[in-house]
């Protein structure tokens, strides 16, 4: 007695694109984000520093030069 026996078929699955309301929340939260840490990185010493010290200047200093800004 032989048995047959059905190979499965391969299905494709759906893809459904996701609505511009659901990303536009994601995408302006990753943006605004993305600027505080420019800022950071880029402006926060002298006059524009919102805060005082030169605390954030030596966390961030490394990565002030790998970006191109200058500090010294």
């Amino acid at each position: 007695m032989a048995q047959s026996t059905a190979a499965p078929t391969p299905t494709t699955p759906i893809l459904t694109p996701l609505p511009l309301r659901a990303i536009a929340p994601w995408a302006v939260f990753v943006g605004v984000l993305m600027l505080v840490l420019l800022y950071f990185v880029g402006a926060e010493q002298g006059v524009t520093s919102l805060v005082s010290g030169e605390g954030v200047h030596e966390w961030v200093h490394d990565a002030r030069h790998l970006l191109g800004f200058p500090c010294h």
